[in-house]
This record gives C-alpha cells, structure tokens and sequence, in this order.
C-alpha cells in the first residue's frame, strides 16, 4: 500500500492559523469543531543578567499545526466497534458514516484528538486528508491555503526520508504508539514529546 501523509515545517509556521480557518471554511465546520488545529507552545524560560547589567531570556514560544496523522496503527480503528473507522488505499482513515453509531470510542483513544463525535450528526467527523481534492489531484486545502508553505502533503516515505526530521515534538505525544503519518522539520529549540519544556499556552482555543 503506497500511503501518504502530512509534512510540517516548523521554521517556516508563523501561527497564523491560516491552515485551520481554510479547513473550517471550507467544510462549513461550526465555531466549536476543527479538523486541525495550531498549538502555541510556550518554553518555560528564566532571565539572566550579564555583566554590563544587560537582561535576556532563554524563553520562547513555537507552533505545531496538526490534524488526524492518517496513523499507519490507528488507535481509532482498533478501537472502532462497527468498523465505520476504516483506512483508504492511499493510508487515508476515514468515517463511514453509515455504520458509525456515535459512540466516540475513536474520540477516546486518539492521541491527538483528531475525531469529533458530531451529536446533531450522530456519527463521528473528523480530518480526511481532503480525500477527494487528492483524488481530483488537487492539494489538502490546509496546504493549499498556508502562506508560509509550512505543510505539504506526499507519500510518506519519501517525506519520511528527508534529512533534519523528526516524527513527533512536543506537545504532540511520542509517534511510537500510532505510528502517526506525520514529518517534522523541528523549529529551533523544540521540545521533544512527553517532557515538561513548556505548556500549550492557547489551551482553550482548541476544540
């Protein structure tokens, strides 16, 4: 199976949410869902002084704009008691939305909170890797849409292959239980996933 996934650019990303406003705009998503979301991650810091009495601090702040991962071992399907979660033959998981019963079990076992249980709906929704833009041979419109070129979207292995990469940074959780689709070119001073560097300081804007 020849799957694809995500590439994220961390040097590049200014935190402009472009990326999730398209998304949201273009599914028509309410103000309380979003199929992918941009963490401000902020570094722990302290101030120090130096000699000419000058200040600095070794603080800061990053951004990761993630989605569903399009995991290679979906913890959503496992998990899934109809079978309506289901991946594609391009590595794309998917919801059947005429078998999903709204359960949310999939919402439960994500690691990266990637589907929603939509109760108006009664299914569960969630980030398709805009399955049929890639099938009309057209970008994901989150990659489409960023004005920094911040994401792309390929067959994994080949994104998986460049060089300076990592699959995980914090505050994303380590990629060894997933497997999640997913490439990142870190920014500077990352955090590496599970440590205590720093907090999600837009907590309360994610949905």
């Amino acid at each position: 199976m020849q799957e694809f996934g995500f590439y994220f650019d961390g040097t590049r990303c200014t935190g402009c949410k472009t990326c999730m406003l398209a998304c949201k705009d273009y599914y028509h998503l309410p103000s309380d869902l979003a199929f992918r979301q941009v963490y401000e991650y902020e570094l722990h810091g302290s101030w120090t002084q130096d000699a000419a009495g000058c200040w600095t601090v070794d603080g800061g702040v990053y951004y990761v704009s993630t989605s569903c991962q399009h995991c290679g071992n979906p913890a959503c399907i496992k998990v899934c008691p109809t079978g309506a979660m289901h991946k594609e033959d391009n590595g794309a998981v998917l919801v059947n939305t005429e078998r999903c019963i709204g359960c949310g079990y999939c919402h439960l076992s994500c690691p990266y909170n990637a589907p929603k249980v939509d109760r108006e709906a009664g299914h569960s929704v969630k980030c398709t890797g805009c399955f049929d833009r890639i099938r009309a041979g057209e970008a994901p419109i989150c990659v489409a849409a960023c004005p920094q070129r911040a994401l792309e979207y390929g067959e994994f292995s080949e994104l998986a292959s460049r060089e300076g990469t990592v699959r995980a940074i914090a505050p994303l959780p380590d990629e060894d239980a997933t497997d999640p689709h997913l490439v990142i070119r870190p920014p500077r001073h990352a955090a590496a996933p599970g440590t205590d560097a720093g907090f999600v300081a837009n907590r309360d804007e994610i949905v």
